[in-house]
């Protein structure tokens, strides 16, 4: 974009884009008929954005301290920009930072890193937005938010209203934080072999990346309950028609338990994929449970002459900044990082979901000692009659079974390295991994098992070996 285009965009959108930014979704800051001029960069009186920034931060404090997903909404204070700011990609951050100096009445400043940023990053249309702004204070007074003739404004409508719900987003997602030491509710236990896991805010539009810091060797005995260190957070954009994938082509973003697969080379990949690909298991065993079609479910990086996407712009898939990308890249591992994708994150501290993992646990051990005793009519009371394994149903899949227990004979069967997801919409679910390990032997097989609530009774419908 040129600085022509970027000073007729800054024009166009005035402080407005400040105000939705920081707003946090409070559209009641109504800034069109603030009073006085703007004249200046140098002007003594406070100019619409700082005025926009005063009024939405002083809204940001008015709101309840207790977010009903279980973020902490808070002002975007200077230490708190601080304490956030390495966990943000730096193109986000140096964006943020503008604003902090904008709203400081530091427009000089503000305008000489704006100039800085679009030329580091020319594909970044949100950063050119704001340095149209800052370009529009410079060259002459602006008398009203949009102070551009009304062609230009329905001309630009539909890019506009994309860019401020952008930074909207970017926004709300700093002004509403997981309390410290919080997890999304998803994460009952997190074995060690997972070294992250990520987890995904369709609402929001942000990807959150965590650290396991669960020792990698633990006894089997240890406690279970999940250490996870939150160490990345970026915006990311979803499906066009939205979230939750039930059909081939719909355009939107599947919901769910996944895992990352395998991770493409860039190399062999079309420019709309950027630098690179992280496939996951759509379509789950529950997805196909539920008759759910599509594949090729991936997150990825955008194409060289965008920086990021609209918050709604992939054909479903989930779709990073190319620099974001790159660090979640260089970060996780194939097959063992989880990826749990929510139209909304619900946030809790561990300990709070000790009643929930104890209670799974149990009927989990129960299912153990069956096994390990070769019991199998009880074991096979554990099977949900709705159970399916590539194609097969329980009657065609229990003979294995048998087979395998009655050439083994009872033997004690020890659950190592266990990892449980929560998954809970219309059905509650568990996505279960962990070691198979038989007495006297030092490694065994890993298995993945999905369980389903039905009628009070814990059941699994899906058994596997990865």
């Amino acid at each position: 974009m040129s600085r022509r285009a970027a000073w007729g965009l800054g024009a166009l959108a005035g402080g407005v884009l400040l105000v939705v930014l920081i707003n946090a979704g409070r559209q009641d800051v109504a800034l069109a008929n603030s009073p006085g001029p703007v004249t200046s960069l140098d002007t003594i009186e406070p100019s619409l954005l700082n005025q926009a920034m005063a009024r939405v931060q002083d809204a940001a404090r008015s709101q309840l301290p207790v977010n009903p997903s279980g973020l902490e909404t808070t002002s975007l204070t200077a230490a708190r920009f601080d304490a956030v700011k390495p966990m943000l990609g730096q193109a986000e951050a140096r964006l943020i930072g503008i604003y902090q100096l904008i709203s400081q009445g530091q427009h000089r400043e503000a305008l000489a890193l704006a100039d800085k940023l679009v030329k580091d990053h020319p594909n970044f249309q949100l950063a050119h937005l704001v340095h149209g702004d800052l370009l529009s204070l410079q060259a002459r007074p602006v008398r009203q938010l949009g102070d551009v003739p009304d062609t230009k404004a329905l001309a630009a409508s539909q890019q506009l209203s994309t860019l401020r719900e952008e930074s909207r987003r970017r926004l709300l997602a700093l002004t509403e934080r997981p309390p410290e030491g919080s997890i999304p509710t998803q994460f009952l236990t997190l074995a060690p072999q997972s070294r992250h896991a990520i987890a995904i805010d369709a609402s929001r539009s942000r990807l959150y990346l965590f650290e396991n810091l669960k020792p990698a060797r633990s006894s089997p005995d240890a406690d279970r309950q999940p250490r996870l260190r939150l160490v990345a957070d970026f915006y990311i954009s979803v499906g066009l028609s939205g979230i939750e994938k039930t059909v081939e082509g719909d355009k939107r973003t599947p919901l769910g338990v996944y895992y990352v697969t395998s991770s493409l080379n860039p190399a062999d990949l079309p420019d709309l994929y950027g630098v690179g690909a992280l496939p996951i298991n759509y379509p789950n065993p529950l997805d196909v449970q539920r008759g759910k079609t599509g594949s090729g479910i991936w997150l990825h990086g955008t194409p060289s002459e965008q920086f990021v996407r609209a918050p709604q712009a992939s054909d479903g898939c989930v779709v990073l900044s190319n620099p974001d990308l790159e660090r979640v890249l260089a970060t996780v591992q194939i097959r063992t990082t989880p990826v749990v994708i929510a139209p909304e994150l619900q946030w809790a501290q561990p300990d709070a979901l000790s009643s929930d993992r104890e209670q799974f646990e149990s009927v989990l051990e129960a299912w153990r000692r069956s096994r390990s005793e070769g019991k199998l009519t009880e074991l096979k009371g554990f099977y949900s009659n709705r159970f399916s394994n590539q194609g097969r149903d329980l009657a065609q899949w229990w003979p294995r079974v048998e087979g395998e227990l009655r050439s083994t004979g009872p033997r004690e069967l020890a659950i190592k390295d266990l990892s449980v997801l929560r998954w809970n919409d219309t059905d509650d679910t568990r996505v279960v991994t962990f070691g198979e390990v038989a007495a006297g032997q030092s490694r065994g097989v890993t298995k993945r098992q999905y369980w389903i609530r039905e009628s009070d009774r814990w059941t699994i419908f899906f058994e596997g070996t990865l």
